[in-house]
Protein backbone atom coordinates (compact mmCIF):
# COMPACT_ATOMS: atom_id res chain seq x y z
CA UNK A 1 0.00 0.00 0.00
CA UNK A 2 1.21 3.28 -0.51
CA UNK A 3 2.86 5.50 2.35
CA UNK A 4 2.49 9.28 2.90
CA UNK A 5 5.54 11.25 1.73
CA UNK A 6 6.58 14.54 3.42
CA UNK A 7 4.54 16.35 0.64
CA UNK A 8 1.41 14.51 1.81
CA UNK A 9 2.27 14.88 5.32
CA UNK A 10 2.57 18.62 5.22
CA UNK A 11 -0.55 19.32 3.14
CA UNK A 12 -2.61 17.41 5.74
CA UNK A 13 -1.15 18.98 8.85
CA UNK A 14 -1.32 22.36 7.05
CA UNK A 15 -4.69 21.91 6.08
CA UNK A 16 -6.42 20.70 9.75
CA UNK A 17 -4.72 23.83 11.37
CA UNK A 18 -6.43 26.09 8.32
CA UNK A 19 -9.77 24.05 9.17
CA UNK A 20 -9.18 24.27 13.56
CA UNK A 21 -9.03 27.89 12.80
CA UNK A 22 -12.41 27.94 10.45
CA UNK A 23 -14.00 26.01 13.00
CA UNK A 24 -12.98 27.86 15.79
CA UNK A 25 -14.53 31.50 13.97
CA UNK A 26 -17.67 29.06 13.57
CA UNK A 27 -18.24 28.29 16.99
CA UNK A 28 -17.78 31.94 18.46
CA UNK A 29 -19.76 33.53 15.53
CA UNK A 30 -17.10 35.72 13.79
CA UNK A 31 -18.65 33.06 10.62
CA UNK A 32 -21.94 32.39 9.93
CA UNK A 33 -23.00 29.29 8.92
CA UNK A 34 -23.52 30.52 4.98
CA UNK A 35 -20.02 31.67 5.18
CA UNK A 36 -18.72 28.28 6.69
CA UNK A 37 -20.53 25.86 4.50
CA UNK A 38 -18.05 26.05 1.76
CA UNK A 39 -15.20 25.74 4.06
CA UNK A 40 -16.22 22.78 5.83
CA UNK A 41 -17.37 21.20 2.69
CA UNK A 42 -13.24 21.15 1.37
CA UNK A 43 -12.94 19.40 4.43
CA UNK A 44 -15.52 16.74 4.23
CA UNK A 45 -18.11 17.73 6.89
CA UNK A 46 -22.00 18.42 5.87
CA UNK A 47 -24.54 19.51 7.78
CA UNK A 48 -27.08 17.05 7.70
CA UNK A 49 -30.94 16.65 9.34
CA UNK A 50 -29.44 16.27 12.95
CA UNK A 51 -26.18 16.96 13.23
CA UNK A 52 -22.82 17.57 10.91
CA UNK A 53 -21.18 14.47 9.46
CA UNK A 54 -18.05 13.86 8.87
CA UNK A 55 -16.48 12.21 5.34
CA UNK A 56 -13.29 10.35 5.36
CA UNK A 57 -11.10 9.71 2.47
CA UNK A 58 -10.18 5.87 1.71
CA UNK A 59 -8.48 6.04 -1.62
CA UNK A 60 -9.26 3.10 -3.49
CA UNK A 61 -11.09 1.88 -0.66
CA UNK A 62 -7.57 0.13 1.17
CA UNK A 63 -7.07 0.47 4.53
CA UNK A 64 -4.25 -1.13 6.83
CA UNK A 65 -4.70 -2.40 10.02
CA UNK A 66 -3.78 0.40 12.38
CA UNK A 67 -6.06 2.76 10.00
CA UNK A 68 -8.96 0.43 10.55
CA UNK A 69 -7.95 0.33 14.41
CA UNK A 70 -8.33 4.41 14.44
CA UNK A 71 -11.63 4.31 12.37
CA UNK A 72 -12.98 2.46 15.60
CA UNK A 73 -11.58 4.38 18.01
CA UNK A 74 -13.05 7.61 16.46
CA UNK A 75 -16.47 6.05 16.17
CA UNK A 76 -16.51 5.09 19.88
CA UNK A 77 -14.99 8.16 21.25
CA UNK A 78 -16.37 11.00 19.08
CA UNK A 79 -19.83 9.37 17.62
CA UNK A 80 -22.24 6.96 18.66
CA UNK A 81 -19.93 3.48 18.72
CA UNK A 82 -19.98 3.01 15.03
CA UNK A 83 -19.13 4.35 11.31
CA UNK A 84 -20.83 3.54 7.99
CA UNK A 85 -19.10 2.79 4.77
CA UNK A 86 -20.44 4.23 1.75
CA UNK A 87 -20.14 3.28 -2.07
CA UNK A 88 -17.51 5.54 -2.36
CA UNK A 89 -15.57 3.00 -0.47
CA UNK A 90 -15.02 5.76 2.13
CA UNK A 91 -16.20 6.12 5.60
CA UNK A 92 -19.11 8.33 7.36
CA UNK A 93 -19.70 9.22 10.88
CA UNK A 94 -22.90 10.86 11.39
CA UNK A 95 -23.01 12.48 14.74
CA UNK A 96 -19.46 14.35 15.90
CA UNK A 97 -19.47 17.27 17.10
CA UNK A 98 -17.90 20.06 15.13
CA UNK A 99 -15.89 21.65 17.87
CA UNK A 100 -13.74 17.49 17.43
CA UNK A 101 -13.84 17.31 14.16
CA UNK A 102 -10.28 19.24 13.92
CA UNK A 103 -9.06 16.89 16.16
CA UNK A 104 -10.78 13.72 14.17
CA UNK A 105 -8.50 14.88 11.81
CA UNK A 106 -5.47 14.66 13.69
CA UNK A 107 -6.18 11.33 14.45
CA UNK A 108 -6.80 10.68 10.66
CA UNK A 109 -3.73 12.82 9.45
CA UNK A 110 -1.30 10.73 12.44
CA UNK A 111 -2.37 7.23 10.39
CA UNK A 112 -2.00 8.69 6.61
CA UNK A 113 -5.59 9.41 6.43
CA UNK A 114 -7.61 12.54 5.80
CA UNK A 115 -11.29 13.85 4.86
CA UNK A 116 -9.92 16.24 1.86
CA UNK A 117 -11.83 16.05 -1.38
CA UNK A 118 -14.69 14.12 0.00
CA UNK A 119 -16.94 16.93 -0.98
CA UNK A 120 -17.67 19.97 -2.64
CA UNK A 121 -17.06 20.50 -6.69
CA UNK A 122 -13.74 18.73 -7.12
CA UNK A 123 -12.48 15.22 -8.02
CA UNK A 124 -13.36 13.29 -5.65
CA UNK A 125 -12.12 9.95 -4.20
CA UNK A 126 -10.55 7.32 -6.76
CA UNK A 127 -12.27 4.51 -6.51
CA UNK A 128 -11.37 0.54 -7.84
CA UNK A 129 -11.73 -2.77 -7.80
CA UNK A 130 -12.06 -3.86 -4.23
CA UNK A 131 -10.07 -6.95 -5.18
CA UNK A 132 -7.19 -5.21 -7.34
CA UNK A 133 -4.10 -7.17 -7.05
CA UNK A 134 -5.90 -10.48 -5.85
CA UNK A 135 -8.67 -10.95 -8.35
CA UNK A 136 -8.09 -14.20 -10.97
CA UNK A 137 -9.57 -12.45 -13.58
CA UNK A 138 -7.14 -9.64 -13.34
CA UNK A 139 -5.12 -8.10 -16.14
CA UNK A 140 -3.09 -5.28 -14.07
CA UNK A 141 -3.76 -4.39 -10.47
CA UNK A 142 -5.62 -0.67 -10.72
CA UNK A 143 -4.43 0.50 -7.62
CA UNK A 144 -0.92 1.61 -8.45
CA UNK A 145 -2.65 4.23 -11.16
CA UNK A 146 -5.86 4.83 -8.98
CA UNK A 147 -2.76 6.37 -6.45
CA UNK A 148 -1.49 8.02 -9.41
CA UNK A 149 -4.51 10.31 -10.18
CA UNK A 150 -4.81 10.71 -6.37
CA UNK A 151 -1.43 12.33 -6.54
CA UNK A 152 -1.91 14.52 -9.56
CA UNK A 153 -5.58 15.65 -8.11
CA UNK A 154 -5.12 16.63 -4.86
CA UNK A 155 -5.70 20.06 -4.58
CA UNK A 156 -5.27 20.41 -7.98
CA UNK A 157 -5.49 24.06 -8.15
CA UNK A 158 -6.78 24.65 -11.87
CA UNK A 159 -9.63 21.80 -10.94
CA UNK A 160 -10.63 22.77 -6.92
CA UNK A 161 -13.83 24.58 -8.29
CA UNK A 162 -15.20 22.87 -11.09
CA UNK A 163 -18.97 23.05 -12.24
CA UNK A 164 -20.07 19.83 -10.25
CA UNK A 165 -18.42 16.98 -8.41
CA UNK A 166 -16.64 14.80 -10.22
CA UNK A 167 -15.64 10.90 -9.95
CA UNK A 168 -12.95 8.86 -11.50
CA UNK A 169 -12.95 4.77 -11.32
CA UNK A 170 -10.34 2.53 -12.45
CA UNK A 171 -10.66 -1.28 -12.84
CA UNK A 172 -8.18 -3.50 -14.64
CA UNK A 173 -10.10 -7.28 -14.38
CA UNK A 174 -11.91 -8.53 -16.88
CA UNK A 175 -15.23 -7.68 -14.70
CA UNK A 176 -15.96 -4.36 -14.02
CA UNK A 177 -16.18 -4.29 -10.57
CA UNK A 178 -15.36 -0.60 -10.32
CA UNK A 179 -18.64 0.87 -12.33
CA UNK A 180 -16.44 2.97 -14.88
CA UNK A 181 -19.23 3.33 -17.21
CA UNK A 182 -21.27 4.91 -14.35
CA UNK A 183 -18.81 7.61 -13.87
CA UNK A 184 -17.70 11.13 -15.33
CA UNK A 185 -14.43 8.96 -16.24
CA UNK A 186 -13.83 5.56 -15.90
CA UNK A 187 -10.82 4.05 -17.20
CA UNK A 188 -10.60 0.24 -18.08
CA UNK A 189 -6.80 -1.38 -18.14
CA UNK A 190 -6.71 -3.16 -21.61
CA UNK A 191 -3.71 -4.90 -23.57
CA UNK A 192 -3.69 -3.98 -27.47
CA UNK A 193 -2.56 -6.54 -30.64
CA UNK A 194 0.97 -6.07 -29.66
CA UNK A 195 0.50 -6.93 -26.26
CA UNK A 196 1.16 -3.69 -24.57
CA UNK A 197 -1.24 -2.56 -21.62
CA UNK A 198 -3.23 0.95 -21.83
CA UNK A 199 -6.56 2.42 -21.04
CA UNK A 200 -9.70 2.46 -23.00
CA UNK A 201 -11.26 5.89 -21.55
CA UNK A 202 -15.49 6.59 -20.81
CA UNK A 203 -16.86 9.47 -20.31
CA UNK A 204 -19.73 10.59 -19.13
CA UNK A 205 -21.44 8.70 -17.09
CA UNK A 206 -23.32 8.75 -13.85
CA UNK A 207 -26.64 8.62 -11.97
CA UNK A 208 -28.95 11.03 -10.25
CA UNK A 209 -31.96 12.62 -11.96
CA UNK A 210 -30.66 12.39 -15.31
CA UNK A 211 -28.59 8.86 -15.20
CA UNK A 212 -26.33 7.77 -18.33
CA UNK A 213 -24.41 5.45 -19.38
CA UNK A 214 -20.48 6.62 -19.89
CA UNK A 215 -19.20 6.24 -23.89
CA UNK A 216 -16.45 5.27 -24.80
CA UNK A 217 -14.34 8.41 -26.09
CA UNK A 218 -10.87 6.38 -27.12
CA UNK A 219 -10.07 2.80 -27.28
CA UNK A 220 -5.97 2.47 -26.48
CA UNK A 221 -4.05 5.35 -23.94
CA UNK A 222 -0.48 4.70 -23.76
CA UNK A 223 -0.31 5.18 -20.03
CA UNK A 224 2.69 7.83 -20.09
CA UNK A 225 -0.51 10.29 -21.16
CA UNK A 226 -2.71 9.41 -18.82
CA UNK A 227 -2.47 12.55 -16.54
CA UNK A 228 -2.37 14.93 -19.48
CA UNK A 229 -5.02 13.10 -21.21
CA UNK A 230 -7.06 13.14 -18.07
CA UNK A 231 -6.21 17.41 -17.59
CA UNK A 232 -7.69 17.83 -21.31
CA UNK A 233 -10.74 16.60 -20.69
CA UNK A 234 -11.32 17.63 -17.30
CA UNK A 235 -10.02 21.85 -19.23
CA UNK A 236 -12.85 20.92 -21.40
CA UNK A 237 -15.22 19.94 -18.89
CA UNK A 238 -14.05 23.23 -16.81
CA UNK A 239 -14.58 25.45 -19.52
CA UNK A 240 -17.62 24.63 -20.86
CA UNK A 241 -19.63 22.84 -18.18
CA UNK A 242 -23.27 24.39 -17.04
CA UNK A 243 -22.40 26.85 -13.76
CA UNK A 244 -25.82 28.49 -14.32
CA UNK A 245 -28.07 25.32 -13.47
CA UNK A 246 -27.23 22.88 -10.67
CA UNK A 247 -28.94 20.11 -12.42
CA UNK A 248 -26.99 20.44 -15.77
CA UNK A 249 -23.47 21.31 -14.65
CA UNK A 250 -22.21 17.08 -14.36
CA UNK A 251 -19.92 16.37 -17.45
CA UNK A 252 -22.70 14.06 -18.43
CA UNK A 253 -24.93 16.53 -19.94
CA UNK A 254 -21.74 18.68 -21.59
CA UNK A 255 -21.28 15.49 -23.55
CA UNK A 256 -24.89 14.95 -24.57
CA UNK A 257 -25.20 18.54 -25.56
CA UNK A 258 -22.17 18.30 -27.74
CA UNK A 259 -22.15 14.91 -28.73
CA UNK A 260 -19.18 12.37 -28.08
CA UNK A 261 -17.57 13.42 -31.46
CA UNK A 262 -17.48 17.19 -30.88
CA UNK A 263 -16.62 16.36 -27.43
CA UNK A 264 -13.89 13.86 -28.34
CA UNK A 265 -11.90 16.67 -31.35
CA UNK A 266 -12.34 19.03 -28.23
CA UNK A 267 -10.37 17.08 -26.62
CA UNK A 268 -8.30 16.08 -28.47
CA UNK A 269 -7.27 19.94 -29.21
CA UNK A 270 -6.88 20.53 -25.93
CA UNK A 271 -4.51 17.17 -25.32
CA UNK A 272 -2.47 18.84 -28.21
CA UNK A 273 -1.38 21.55 -25.98
CA UNK A 274 -0.08 19.63 -22.48
CA UNK A 275 0.38 16.09 -24.17
CA UNK A 276 4.23 16.55 -24.47
CA UNK A 277 4.95 18.51 -21.49
CA UNK A 278 5.44 18.25 -17.78
CA UNK A 279 2.29 15.82 -17.40
CA UNK A 280 4.00 12.98 -19.60
CA UNK A 281 4.81 10.24 -17.12
CA UNK A 282 8.00 8.95 -16.24
CA UNK A 283 8.57 5.44 -16.47
CA UNK A 284 10.39 5.72 -13.59
CA UNK A 285 7.78 7.04 -11.51
CA UNK A 286 5.12 4.44 -12.46
CA UNK A 287 7.85 1.88 -11.29
CA UNK A 288 8.58 3.66 -7.88
CA UNK A 289 4.26 4.11 -7.28
CA UNK A 290 3.69 0.30 -8.34
CA UNK A 291 6.47 -0.88 -5.98
CA UNK A 292 4.00 0.28 -2.65
CA UNK A 293 1.67 -2.56 -4.23
CA UNK A 294 2.75 -6.22 -4.02
CA UNK A 295 0.48 -9.59 -3.94
CA UNK A 296 1.46 -11.70 -0.72
CA UNK A 297 2.98 -14.53 -1.50
CA UNK A 298 1.23 -17.64 0.93
CA UNK A 299 3.75 -19.21 3.63
CA UNK A 300 1.88 -22.47 2.61
CA UNK A 301 -0.24 -23.86 0.02
CA UNK A 302 -3.25 -25.98 0.54
CA UNK A 303 -6.68 -25.59 -1.68
CA UNK A 304 -10.01 -23.87 0.09
CA UNK A 305 -11.44 -26.18 2.53
CA UNK A 306 -14.21 -28.46 1.25
CA UNK A 307 -15.70 -29.66 5.13
CA UNK A 308 -16.70 -28.45 8.30
CA UNK A 309 -20.30 -26.93 9.77
CA UNK A 310 -22.71 -26.10 7.12
CA UNK A 311 -22.69 -22.29 7.97
CA UNK A 312 -18.64 -22.27 7.13
CA UNK A 313 -19.43 -24.13 3.70
CA UNK A 314 -22.48 -21.80 3.23
CA UNK A 315 -19.88 -18.34 3.89
CA UNK A 316 -17.24 -20.04 1.99
CA UNK A 317 -19.90 -20.72 -0.94
CA UNK A 318 -21.23 -16.69 -1.11
CA UNK A 319 -18.20 -14.61 0.24
CA UNK A 320 -14.93 -16.06 -0.78
CA UNK A 321 -13.33 -15.52 -4.00
CA UNK A 322 -10.28 -16.89 -5.93
CA UNK A 323 -7.41 -15.27 -6.28
CA UNK A 324 -4.72 -15.04 -8.83
CA UNK A 325 -2.15 -16.94 -6.21
CA UNK A 326 -2.35 -20.55 -5.46
CA UNK A 327 -3.04 -20.97 -1.43
CA UNK A 328 -4.95 -17.45 -1.12
CA UNK A 329 -8.15 -16.95 -0.77
CA UNK A 330 -10.12 -13.28 -0.85
CA UNK A 331 -13.61 -13.31 1.73
CA UNK A 332 -16.11 -10.73 1.94
CA UNK A 333 -16.94 -9.51 5.42
CA UNK A 334 -20.59 -8.85 5.24
CA UNK A 335 -22.00 -5.10 6.96
CA UNK A 336 -25.38 -6.60 5.99
CA UNK A 337 -26.77 -8.51 8.34
CA UNK A 338 -30.39 -9.96 8.68
CA UNK A 339 -32.97 -6.57 9.64
CA UNK A 340 -29.66 -4.63 10.09
CA UNK A 341 -28.39 -0.79 8.54
CA UNK A 342 -26.50 -1.88 5.82
CA UNK A 343 -23.21 -0.33 5.70
CA UNK A 344 -22.75 0.08 9.36
CA UNK A 345 -19.87 -1.35 11.72
CA UNK A 346 -19.91 -1.05 15.34
CA UNK A 347 -16.01 0.26 16.75
CA UNK A 348 -15.95 -3.31 18.02
CA UNK A 349 -16.90 -4.83 14.98
CA UNK A 350 -13.87 -2.20 13.22
CA UNK A 351 -11.53 -3.62 16.02
CA UNK A 352 -11.59 -6.92 15.49
CA UNK A 353 -11.79 -6.69 11.31
CA UNK A 354 -8.24 -4.60 11.93
CA UNK A 355 -7.37 -7.53 13.96
CA UNK A 356 -7.70 -10.57 11.13
CA UNK A 357 -5.95 -7.97 9.22
CA UNK A 358 -3.32 -7.49 11.18
CA UNK A 359 -3.03 -11.14 11.99
CA UNK A 360 -4.42 -13.46 8.82
CA UNK A 361 -4.62 -10.83 6.41
CA UNK A 362 -0.99 -9.59 5.03
CA UNK A 363 -2.11 -6.21 6.75
CA UNK A 364 -4.66 -4.68 4.36
CA UNK A 365 -8.39 -4.47 4.01
CA UNK A 366 -10.45 -2.95 1.41
CA UNK A 367 -13.97 -1.41 1.60
CA UNK A 368 -16.59 -2.19 -1.66
CA UNK A 369 -18.83 -0.14 -3.23
CA UNK A 370 -21.28 -2.44 -2.17
CA UNK A 371 -20.98 -0.90 1.79
CA UNK A 372 -18.65 -4.37 2.66
CA UNK A 373 -15.55 -4.84 3.27
CA UNK A 374 -13.19 -7.66 1.84
CA UNK A 375 -9.79 -9.51 2.90
CA UNK A 376 -7.91 -9.28 -0.35
CA UNK A 377 -5.54 -11.87 0.46
CA UNK A 378 -5.81 -14.58 3.56
CA UNK A 379 -4.28 -18.00 3.26
CA UNK A 380 -6.37 -20.89 2.72
CA UNK A 381 -5.65 -23.20 5.77
CA UNK A 382 -6.90 -19.74 7.80
CA UNK A 383 -10.14 -19.33 6.54
CA UNK A 384 -11.85 -21.56 9.17
CA UNK A 385 -10.19 -19.64 12.25
CA UNK A 386 -11.65 -16.33 10.33
CA UNK A 387 -15.20 -17.33 9.59
CA UNK A 388 -15.35 -18.38 13.31
CA UNK A 389 -13.92 -14.63 14.55
CA UNK A 390 -16.51 -13.05 12.68
CA UNK A 391 -19.20 -15.19 13.50
CA UNK A 392 -18.68 -14.41 17.33
CA UNK A 393 -19.00 -10.57 15.93
CA UNK A 394 -21.85 -10.46 14.08
CA UNK A 395 -19.48 -10.36 10.79
CA UNK A 396 -20.42 -13.25 9.43
CA UNK A 397 -23.40 -13.34 7.55
CA UNK A 398 -23.44 -15.67 4.39
CA UNK A 399 -24.99 -13.05 1.43
CA UNK A 400 -22.14 -11.77 -0.67
CA UNK A 401 -24.00 -10.52 -3.62
CA UNK A 402 -27.21 -12.10 -2.73
CA UNK A 403 -30.81 -10.24 -2.58
CA UNK A 404 -30.35 -9.47 1.11
CA UNK A 405 -26.63 -8.07 0.69
CA UNK A 406 -28.90 -4.41 0.16
CA UNK A 407 -27.20 -1.80 -0.27
CA UNK A 408 -28.74 1.64 0.85
CA UNK A 409 -28.15 5.56 0.96
CA UNK A 410 -28.89 7.01 4.97
CA UNK A 411 -32.09 8.66 3.39
CA UNK A 412 -34.53 10.61 5.43
CA UNK A 413 -33.02 9.05 8.24
CA UNK A 414 -29.74 11.38 8.37
CA UNK A 415 -30.27 13.40 4.75
CA UNK A 416 -31.46 17.18 4.71
CA UNK A 417 -31.99 16.06 0.65
CA UNK A 418 -33.63 12.99 0.76
CA UNK A 419 -37.58 12.32 0.18
CA UNK A 420 -38.05 9.67 1.47
CA UNK A 421 -37.00 6.81 4.36
CA UNK A 422 -34.18 4.15 3.00
CA UNK A 423 -32.68 2.24 6.20
CA UNK A 424 -36.17 0.98 7.36
CA UNK A 425 -37.12 -0.22 3.88
CA UNK A 426 -33.87 -2.17 3.21
CA UNK A 427 -34.13 -3.67 6.89
CA UNK A 428 -37.65 -4.94 6.00
CA UNK A 429 -36.75 -6.42 2.70
CA UNK A 430 -33.97 -8.42 4.34
CA UNK A 431 -35.97 -9.71 7.11
CA UNK A 432 -38.70 -10.75 4.57
CA UNK A 433 -36.94 -12.26 1.74
CA UNK A 434 -34.71 -14.08 4.95
CA UNK A 435 -37.93 -15.62 6.69
CA UNK A 436 -38.56 -17.13 3.08
CA UNK A 437 -35.07 -18.08 2.61
CA UNK A 438 -35.43 -16.65 -1.65
CA UNK A 439 -31.78 -15.14 -0.72
CA UNK A 440 -30.12 -18.18 -1.24
CA UNK A 441 -32.24 -19.85 -3.67
CA UNK A 442 -32.29 -16.94 -6.49
CA UNK A 443 -29.08 -16.41 -6.54
CA UNK A 444 -26.92 -13.35 -7.72
CA UNK A 445 -29.92 -10.40 -7.73
CA UNK A 446 -28.37 -6.70 -6.73
CA UNK A 447 -30.84 -4.54 -5.06
CA UNK A 448 -30.27 -0.93 -4.24
CA UNK A 449 -32.66 1.85 -2.58
CA UNK A 450 -31.91 5.60 -2.82
CA UNK A 451 -33.91 7.93 -0.83
CA UNK A 452 -34.05 11.00 -3.50
CA UNK A 453 -33.47 10.99 -7.10
CA UNK A 454 -29.59 12.24 -6.58
CA UNK A 455 -29.35 8.07 -6.12
CA UNK A 456 -26.69 7.88 -3.95
CA UNK A 457 -27.71 4.33 -3.04
CA UNK A 458 -27.46 3.58 -6.62
CA UNK A 459 -30.92 2.18 -7.39
CA UNK A 460 -30.26 3.14 -11.04
CA UNK A 461 -27.52 -0.13 -11.17
CA UNK A 462 -29.34 -2.78 -9.27
CA UNK A 463 -31.29 -5.79 -10.98
CA UNK A 464 -34.11 -4.89 -8.33
CA UNK A 465 -34.17 -1.00 -7.89
CA UNK A 466 -35.83 1.02 -5.16
CA UNK A 467 -36.37 4.99 -5.23
CA UNK A 468 -38.01 6.69 -2.78
CA UNK A 469 -39.95 9.90 -3.90
CA UNK A 470 -42.20 12.26 -2.19
CA UNK A 471 -45.88 12.76 -3.09
CA UNK A 472 -48.24 15.40 -1.58
CA UNK A 473 -45.71 14.79 1.95
CA UNK A 474 -46.14 11.10 1.57
CA UNK A 475 -43.38 8.46 0.68
CA UNK A 476 -43.59 5.92 -2.00
CA UNK A 477 -41.13 4.46 -3.68
CA UNK A 478 -40.69 3.29 -7.38
CA UNK A 479 -39.19 -0.35 -8.40
CA UNK A 480 -37.07 -0.57 -11.37
CA UNK A 481 -35.77 -3.57 -13.07
CA UNK A 482 -33.04 -4.39 -14.78
CA UNK A 483 -30.06 -2.56 -13.97
CA UNK A 484 -26.13 -3.42 -13.76
CA UNK A 485 -23.10 -2.27 -13.65
CA UNK A 486 -20.75 -4.19 -15.34
CA UNK A 487 -19.46 -4.82 -18.73
CA UNK A 488 -22.96 -5.42 -19.52
CA UNK A 489 -24.00 -2.00 -17.92
CA UNK A 490 -27.62 -0.68 -17.72
CA UNK A 491 -30.06 1.44 -16.47
CA UNK A 492 -33.02 0.04 -14.60
CA UNK A 493 -36.53 1.01 -16.27
CA UNK A 494 -39.24 1.83 -13.84
CA UNK A 495 -41.95 -0.70 -14.37
CA UNK A 496 -44.87 1.18 -12.69
CA UNK A 497 -46.54 3.18 -10.05
CA UNK A 498 -45.00 3.77 -6.80
CA UNK A 499 -45.95 1.73 -3.44
CA UNK A 500 -46.18 2.50 0.17
CA UNK A 501 -42.88 1.65 1.94
CA UNK A 502 -44.87 -1.26 4.04
CA UNK A 503 -45.89 -2.86 0.22
CA UNK A 504 -42.29 -3.06 -0.83
CA UNK A 505 -41.12 -5.89 0.73
CA UNK A 506 -43.70 -8.24 0.02
CA UNK A 507 -43.64 -6.73 -4.08
CA UNK A 508 -39.63 -7.64 -4.16
CA UNK A 509 -40.38 -11.33 -2.31
CA UNK A 510 -43.04 -11.97 -5.51
CA UNK A 511 -40.67 -10.38 -8.31
CA UNK A 512 -38.06 -13.39 -6.42
CA UNK A 513 -41.03 -15.72 -6.49
CA UNK A 514 -41.59 -15.22 -10.38
CA UNK A 515 -38.31 -15.40 -11.28
CA UNK A 516 -38.25 -18.45 -10.06
CA UNK A 517 -41.35 -20.01 -11.76
CA UNK A 518 -39.82 -18.55 -15.16
CA UNK A 519 -36.38 -18.78 -14.99
CA UNK A 520 -34.62 -21.52 -17.82
CA UNK A 521 -32.50 -24.16 -16.00
CA UNK A 522 -29.21 -22.55 -13.71
CA UNK A 523 -30.19 -19.08 -15.47
CA UNK A 524 -29.82 -15.96 -13.04
CA UNK A 525 -32.40 -13.53 -12.23
CA UNK A 526 -30.64 -10.87 -14.39
CA UNK A 527 -30.63 -12.89 -17.73
CA UNK A 528 -34.39 -14.02 -17.14
CA UNK A 529 -35.20 -10.66 -16.83
CA UNK A 530 -33.37 -9.58 -20.35
CA UNK A 531 -35.00 -12.67 -22.07
CA UNK A 532 -38.35 -11.77 -21.14
CA UNK A 533 -38.37 -8.40 -19.93
CA UNK A 534 -40.05 -6.37 -17.19
CA UNK A 535 -43.68 -6.65 -18.22
CA UNK A 536 -42.94 -10.47 -16.99
CA UNK A 537 -42.80 -9.07 -13.50
CA UNK A 538 -45.05 -6.45 -13.46
CA UNK A 539 -47.58 -8.26 -12.65
CA UNK A 540 -46.56 -9.95 -9.92
CA UNK A 541 -44.85 -6.59 -8.44
CA UNK A 542 -49.00 -5.52 -7.78
CA UNK A 543 -50.49 -8.96 -7.37
CA UNK A 544 -51.74 -8.50 -3.68
CA UNK A 545 -52.75 -4.38 -4.49
CA UNK A 546 -55.45 -4.53 -6.55
CA UNK A 547 -57.98 -4.90 -3.76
Amino acid sequence: MYRYDEYDHALVRERIEEFRDQVARRMDGRLTEDEFKPLRLMNGVYLQLHAYMLRVAIPYGALRAEQMRVLARIAQRYDRGYGHFTTRQNIQYNWPALVDIPEILVHLAEVEMHAIQTSGNCIRNVTADPFAGAAADELEDSRPWAEIIRQWSTFHPEFTFLPRKFKIAVNGAAEDRAAIRFHDIGLQIVENADGERGFEVWVGGGQGRTPRLARKIRDFLEPQDLLSYLTAILRVYNQHGRRDNLYKARIKILVDSLGIDAFREEVDEEWGYVRDGDLRLPQAEIARIRAFFTTPRPRSVSPAPQTGPAAFRSWLDTNRRDHQVEGLSSVVISLKPVGGTPGDATSEQMSIVAELTERYGFDEVRVTPEQNLVLPHVENGDLFAIWETLREHGLATANAGLATDIVTCPGLDYCNLANARSIPVAQAISATLSAEGLAEIAGQVSIKISGCINACGHHHIAHIGVLGVDKRGEEFYQITLGGAMGTDAAIGEIVGKGLAGEDVPAAIARILRRFLELRQTGEAFIDTLRRLGSDAFKEAIYADLAA
